[in-house]
């Protein structure tokens, strides 16, 4: 709140001046009964309207004042913590995000943070305004008569307990609750972004049943905070009643014994019986609060996370690689079983490696520790003979470009899409890339041409167009490393010899590292890696490996025996 206290200072001022017109309202009782009907001042009469339209004119300013920076003091608070928090998140590990779904986390910027909202809008302001009630109300209650207001002021302690047991229980669900959130927030996502398969296995039923489901845990949380949340005024209004009920008992015994005045009684008991309300308020607030607070545990748990891949201390910055790359010993596992073990591998710049074996080898987890997805668990990579754990993630994020099987495109235009990774590229730059990559003749045919909006990733385009955007984009950044990851394994034939044109302009003079199951697509790399279960158990060329036997011709012969 620290950068927007002027406005929130400006907010609480307001405040006071609203709570100071209740308690001024009530304070103007005593007079109007006693000097002015009881002495029947009939040339006093005519103040009575102004002063209490006179106290609504300044309440109604304060409390307008009070309502528009408070509440904009919150929406930019909230605006800052939604920023900070998306901020955060996005630079954490890969490894975080394989371990946390996406609705979760989408879930707590949404969600919790909009809890949090309610706090930060509201409660400061709030709790000042009926806090100075109160204080006004029992300061008046004791000026008229101390003995009466003890009585009263007994109760309010008392009052405090049951208050903090309900906040409590309500924080507790608000939290669940919240999680709960997350788990529905993650089966829409999975809907919308599944629907495909979901309607062509006719599972719409089931799914809404699922979403059903989820959602009636929801409510069950949400249940418990309404329950906890309502019980808070009837405790309250029955503790007041206590201390309400002695008030008037002691106090018209005092009036008939000619003690006080009539007067007297209706200022202090109105004092006494407004003194409650502020406190129901009050305690209104403090669920608010464990409200926010079981939503702001889980927004500072996702906060506190701590990112696994940073520069290192002294970390070095390179403008631009040569391009030789060395795996030396690299071992690497996920969990308890090992994935790479003991893997060595050089290349030369301008070297074109392919990665090749059965499913689970180890090819893409190369690819993900080349880009410091991933850190080794023992053993090095090495850039131009710098260890990547002593470069910068900018250097290697500057000279690696990575184009994969999952060819995602984000819901912008086709020219804002290739041009992700080099905004200041200007517009033959990215022609240029475009033609390159294959993708020019089909992109002139768009409607708006570059300027096309291809819809949630790429869905209004083809495979074969969607990787060839892909490719253009990795072209555009001319960066000297290039990573292949399965980029043409979910291609029909005819694309795929497309793309492939697309990808050999993109390899040329870079050093690359292809993975691929489709061994038609590296035939012609200078350096061929076979790997099984982790190791490697071939290098060479095409023609080498077919004459030595062992795996690679195993592969081969599969692929090729029609």
């Amino acid at each position: 709140m620290a950068p927007y206290k002027g406005r929130i200072f400006l907010a609480m001022l307001a405040s006071l001046v609203v709570a100071g017109s209740d308690v001024a309202l009530v304070r103007l009782i005593q007079p109007m009964i006693d000097t002015i009907i009881g002495s029947k001042a009939e040339n006093l009469v005519h103040l009575i309207p102004a002063f209490v339209i006179g106290l609504t004119v300044v309440k109604g300013a304060g409390r307008y004042t009070q309502e528009y920076f408070i509440r904009t003091s919150g929406q930019l608070v909230i605006q800052d913590i939604r920023n900070d928090l998306y901020q955060h998140t996005i630079g954490l590990s890969l490894g975080f995000f394989s371990k946390s779904t996406s609705g979760n986390l989408m879930s707590r910027i949404l969600n919790d943070v909009g809890k949090i909202q309610k706090a930060g809008s509201s409660v400061l302001v709030d709790a000042l305004r009926e806090s100075t009630t109160l204080i006004g109300y029992i300061g008046l209650a004791f000026y008229f008569d101390w003995k009466l207001a003890a009585v009263a002021f007994t109760v309010l302690p008392i009052s405090f307990w049951p208050a903090k047991y309900i906040g409590r229980k309500i924080k507790s669900y608000s939290k669940r609750g919240q999680g709960a959130m997350g788990i529905l927030t993650n089966v829409l996502e999975q809907t919308f972004s599944g629907v495909k398969v979901i309607k062509a296995f006719g599972a719409e039923s089931k799914e809404s049943e699922r979403f059903r489901q989820e959602n009636l845990g929801y409510y069950r949380f949400l249940r418990k905070t309404i329950k906890y949340n309502a019980l808070s005024s009837p405790v309250i209004e029955l503790l007041s009643s206590f201390g309400g009920a002695a008030v008037l008992w002691f106090g018209v015994h005092r009036v008939l014994s000619g003690e006080m005045t009539s007067g007297e009684l209706i200022s202090i008991a109105a004092s006494i019986l407004l003194m409650y309300t502020p406190v129901k308020r009050l305690t209104k607030v403090y669920n608010t609060i464990q409200e926010a607070m079981g939503a702001a545990d889980r927004v500072f748990e996702l906060m506190e996370e701590v990112p696994q891949i940073t520069d290192r201390a002294g970390a070095k910055t390179l403008e631009r690689v040569i391009g030789r790359i060395d795996l030396d010993d690299v071992y690497f596992s996920y969990g308890d079983e090992p994935v790479l073990q003991g893997v060595s591998i050089h290349a030369e710049p301008g070297e074109i490696v392919a990665l090749v074996g059965p499913s689970g080898a180890g090819k893409s987890t190369i690819s993900a520790l080349l880009n410091r997805f991933y850190e080794p668990c023992k053993g090095s990579i090495r850039i131009d003979g710098y260890d990547i754990r002593n470069l910068t993630l900018e250097t290697l994020q500057k000279n690696i470009s990575l184009v994969d099987q999952d060819n995602f495109l984000f819901n912008d235009t086709i020219a804002g899409n290739i041009r992700y990774g080099c905004p200041e590229a200007s517009f033959e730059q990215m022609d240029e890339a475009a033609k390159q990559a294959y993708a020019d003749d089909f992109i002139r045919e768009l409607p708006y041409q570059y300027e096309t909006r291809i819809g949630n990733r790429g869905v209004r385009l083809s495979g074969g167009q969607r990787q060839r955007i892909c490719i253009a984009r990795a072209l555009l950044r001319n960066t000297p490393i290039l990573v292949l990851d399965e980029a043409t394994s979910a291609l029909d034939t005819e694309s795929e010899a497309m793309v492939q044109k697309a990808l050999n302009n993109l390899m040329e003079n870079r050093t690359t590292f292809v993975i691929a199951h489709r061994l038609s697509t590296v035939m012609h790399a200078d350096k061929i890696v076979v790997l099984e279960n982790g190791r490697v158990q071939q290098v060479g060329r095409h023609s080498e490996l077919v004459k030595q036997g062992g795996l690679y011709q195993k592969l081969f012969e599969m692929q090729f025996e029609a």
